[in-house]
C-alpha cells in the first residue's frame, strides 16, 4: 500500500502504478505549475492528462494567493448520482433511448415553476446564463443510467439507498456558459499570474465562482428531474460532487487555497468515479490523505487528445458503431466529431485508474455500475 504515491520533486507528486498511462507533457505541465507564485504542493492523479496549459487531473495547493485560470472555464463541473424507480430488469437501452428523446434545447414554459424552484434553492437570481440550464453541454459531459452489476459493500451502498433491482443515473456536467464568462473576464484583466487572496479582486473571483458552483449543481438536478420525466420514473439525489472549483483547505498544518481541475474531493463522502462512455463506472468511499491532496481521480483520464481521435479511428470505425458498445449499451451522440473525440479508445482503461488508488489506499470500492444508456447530444445546442 502506498507505492503508487510518486514524488517527483520536493512539491510534485503522482498517484500511479507502473502501468498507469501518463502522457510526458502531462508531467511537463504538472512541474510548471508547481512554479507559480505561491505554489506548495502539486498531486497529479492517475487519469492525469494535459490540458490547455495546466494538468487536467490533478489538485494544487497554494498560500497568499489563488489561480482562477487552474479552475478553469467549468466552474463546478461534477458529477451528480441519482436513484431511480426504474426497473433495471425491464428497462433496456432502446425502450429508454425511445422514451427520452431529444433534450439538447432549454427547458419549455412547462418547467417554469421547476426552474424558479431551482433558481431559488440553489440562490441563482442575477446568475444569468438561465436557457442553459437543464442542458448537458459538449466536451466529455454526459448523462448514463447505469446498473449495479458488482456490489462490494453490500450495507455501504443499502445505506445510499442503492438497489440492483432499480437503475441509477449519472450526471456529469457544469456551470455551462457562465463559468467561461468568468474565466474569460478574469483572463482579461489579470492573464494568469492568479490573485493575492488580501484583495477586493480576490473576494469578487470568490464570490462569483461560489454563484457558477451553486449554477452547476442546479444545472444538474434540471438534467436529472428533466430526464426522469421523459422516462416515467421518479428518483432522488444520492450525491453531488464538483470536481473543478478551488476552495480554502488545510493540508499538513497550513492553511491555504486548494484548486481541484478534474480532481475529486476526497473529504466528501462516497463518490462516483466514471469511466468512459464503453467502460464501468465505480462508486467508492474515499480517504482523506494529505499526500493527495484530499483528492481522488475525476474519472478514466484521457489518452489521446481531441483533434487526433478521428484519423486514429476513422477507418476502424464508423459513428454507428462507436454507439454501441460491447456492454450491449447505447451512446446518444448524432456529433459525429464528437463521437469519435469520446469513443472509448481515447480513454484509459477506468480499471487501471481505480486500481492505482486502492494501491495507493486513497480509496475503497463499493460498486461498480454497468452503462446502460449514456445521453450526450441528439446534435442540437450541445457547444
Amino acid at each position: 500500500m502506498g507505492n503508487c504515491i510518486k514524488h517527483l520533486s520536493e512539491r510534485v507528486s503522482l498517484i500511479a502504478s507502473d502501468d498507469t498511462w501518463i502522457e510526458g507533457n502531462a508531467i511537463h505541465q504538472l512541474h510548471h505549475t508547481a512554479s507559480l507564485a505561491g505554489m506548495e504542493q502539486v498531486a497529479g492523479m492517475p487519469d492525469l492528462h494535459p490540458g490547455r496549459g495546466y494538468p487536467v487531473g490533478a489538485a494544487f495547493f497554494s498560500r497568499g494567493r489563488l489561480y482562477p485560470a487552474l479552475v478553469g472555464n467549468d466552474i463546478g463541473c461534477g458529477m451528480a448520482l441519482w436513484r431511480t424507480e426504474l426497473d433495471a430488469r425491464k428497462l433496456g437501452a432502446e425502450p429508454l433511448e425511445k422514451r427520452l428523446g431529444n433534450i439538447d434545447g432549454p427547458l419549455d414554459a412547462s418547467w417554469a415553476d421547476t426552474v424558479a424552484q431551482v433558481v431559488a434553492s440553489h440562490a441563482l437570481e442575477g446568475a444569468g446564463h438561465a436557457q442553459a440550464l437543464g442542458t448537458i453541454g459538449g466536451g466529455n459531459h454526459f448523462a448514463e443510467l447505469q446498473r449495479l452489476e458488482e456490489i462490494h459493500d453490500e450495507a455501504a451502498v443499502a445505506a445510499l439507498g442503492l438497489e440492483r433491482r432499480r437503475l441509477v443515473l449519472l450526471v456529469h456536467s457544469g456551470s455551462r456558459g457562465l463559468g467561461q464568462a468568468i474565466l474569460q473576464d478574469h483572463i482579461e484583466r489579470f492573464g494568469h499570474r492568479g490573485l493575492g487572496d488580501d484583495g477586493g479582486d480576490c473576494a469578487d473571483y470568490l464570490a462569483r465562482h461560489a454563484q457558477a458552483l451553486r449554477f452547476a449543481r442546479g444545472n444538474r438536478e434540471l438534467i436529472a428531474r428533466r430526464m426522469l420525466e421523459r422516462l416515467r420514473g421518479g428518483g432522488e439525489r444520492v450525491l453531488d460532487v464538483d470536481h473543478n472549483f478551488v476552495a480554502a483547505a488545510t493540508i499538513g498544518g497550513n492553511t491555504g487555497w486548494l484548486h481541484r481541475k478534474g480532481a475529486t474531493p476526497a473529504d466528501v463522502g462516497a463518490v462516483v468515479i466514471p469511466g468512459s462512455r464503453g467502460d464501468y463506472s465505480y462508486l467508492v468511499e474515499p480517504v482523506a490523505d494529505a499526500r493527495s491532496l484530499l483528492s481522488l481521480a475525476h474519472g478514466a483520464g484521457r489518452k489521446w487528445m481531441r483533434g487526433e481521435c478521428k484519423s486514429r479511428l476513422s477507418a476502424r470505425f464508423t459513428a454507428e458503431q462507436l454507439s454501441r458498445t460491447h456492454f450491449g449499451s447505447r451512446v446518444i451522440c448524432r456529433d459525429r466529431q464528437l463521437i469519435y473525440e469520446e469513443a472509448p479508445q481515447a480513454y484509459k482503461p477506468i480499471d487501471s485508474v481505480v486500481a492505482a488508488l486502492c494501491d495507493a489506499g486513497l480509496a475503497r470500492p463499493l460498486a461498480r455500475l454497468r452503462p446502460v444508456l449514456t445521453y450526450k447530444t441528439q446534435g442540437e445546442c450541445c457547444r
